[in-house]
């Protein structure tokens, strides 16, 4: 009687223990499964077939100059302008230059028709003929004067006549000679010639407009620049401003003459800062006599500044850019074998050459093309 209760339950249990089996096979199938992390070394290595084609260099050191790189535009030299002015208001009849054209001192470069010519001649001949009529009364009186005909007192006031006359004479003729007038032969027409030898920057009249300048001031009609010196002012961050100076050398280069450089000074640093961009202007002196550096050319600068120091540098064609990083390739132990190297560059220097900030030390292999390099492993 004692066995059959045990039977029973024992059947009872059966099931459910193959209940609870089932449920738990059916939650490991239902489990994601456990990720495989593959080593990121894999994608740093590179295999080729020849590994012959490819040369091997080693990096070197140098010593460079610091240098700061900034960018500016070609403008003139404002101590070397000089305006073309017509003293005398009035119409612009012939203009004989343009803008760009190459003057020389002394040339004529444009003529104004002006009534202030016609009053200031009108001026000079009433002073001739009042000096004339002061200069008879003087010789009449000193003739009486000697004669005991008049008194000492008038021959001094025919006197001071004739130096009033002559005083005003020369002012007249004075005037005539700013305005351009040549008192021997007058003509309603001034003629205006260039104040210095140089190039015309500005022109600020046309045939048939105004000329002249009034007390409220006037820019001139045109304005010359002595192009032989300009200055490339450029944008210089205020946390590069300890390291600029008056007199400090600057490497010049222009899109206009890719692969030159021209040479220049600093010769003054601005004393406001752009609250925008917090950049100072800093001027640069350059030379220029063959006229090769044009108003508004882009240009852009290398002041060198401290002393030299030593720098990893490899050859440009061994650092690989992808996107905004540079790698270079070290050949392993392994024939065929090359592990991508990701470095920090800096400057492009001279021979093709740029440094190295980090990821490389000196004297370390590396291969001379890795862009062909890099091709070739992903062709295969």
């Amino acid at each position: 009687m004692t066995r059959l209760p045990l039977l029973i339950a024992a059947s009872l249990l059966l099931p459910l223990a193959g209940c609870k089996h089932d449920k738990t096979d059916h939650a490991a199938e239902e489990a994601p499964p456990t990720p495989v992390v593959a080593s990121a070394a894999e994608g740093d290595t590179v295999k080729v077939d020849k590994p012959e084609r490819f040369p091997i260099v080693r990096s070197a050191t140098r010593q460079i100059v610091g240098a700061i790189n900034v960018t500016g535009s070609v403008n003139p030299d404002v101590s070397r302008e000089i305006p073309v002015l017509s003293l005398a208001n009035g119409r612009v009849v012939a203009l004989h230059v343009g803008l760009g054209d190459i003057v020389h001192k002394g040339e004529l470069v444009m003529e104004v028709q002006s009534p202030d010519v016609s009053t200031a001649f009108d001026t000079y001949l009433k002073a001739v003929h009042d000096e004339h009529l002061t200069q008879i009364t003087l010789d009449r009186d000193k003739l009486l004067f000697d004669k005991g005909a008049i008194p000492e007192s008038q021959l001094q006031v025919a006197q001071n006549g004739e130096d009033d006359a002559k005083s005003d004479l020369t002012a007249a003729e004075q005037q005539l000679r700013i305005l351009g007038v040549d008192k021997n032969n007058p003509s309603d027409t001034v003629k205006i010639n260039a104040p210095a030898t140089g190039t015309v920057i500005s022109q600020n009249t046309t045939a048939a407009g105004a000329a002249g300048i009034t007390y409220a001031g006037a820019a001139g009609s045109l304005l010359i620049a002595d192009l032989s010196h300009v200055w490339v002012i450029c944008d210089v961050y205020e946390n590069d401003l300890a390291q600029v100076h008056l007199g400090q050398h600057a490497d010049i280069r222009l899109n206009a003459f890719p692969g030159k450089t021209f040479s220049g000074a600093v010769s003054d640093i601005g004393a406001v800062l752009d609250p925008n961009i917090r950049t100072a202007k800093v001027r640069i002196q350059v030379p220029n006599p063959n006229n090769q550096l044009r108003i508004g050319m882009f240009a852009s600068a290398t002041l060198l500044a401290g002393q030299a120091s030593s720098v990893v540098v490899i050859p440009a064609d061994a650092a690989l850019q992808l996107h905004d990083r540079a790698y270079v390739f070290e050949p392993t132990n392994t024939p065929g074998s090359f592990r991508r190297v990701q470095i920090k560059t800096g400057r492009t220097l001279d021979g093709n050459m740029i440094e190295v900030l980090s990821g490389l030390g000196d004297g370390q292999q590396v291969v001379a093309n890795a862009l062909d390099l890099q091709n070739t492993a992903d062709q295969q």
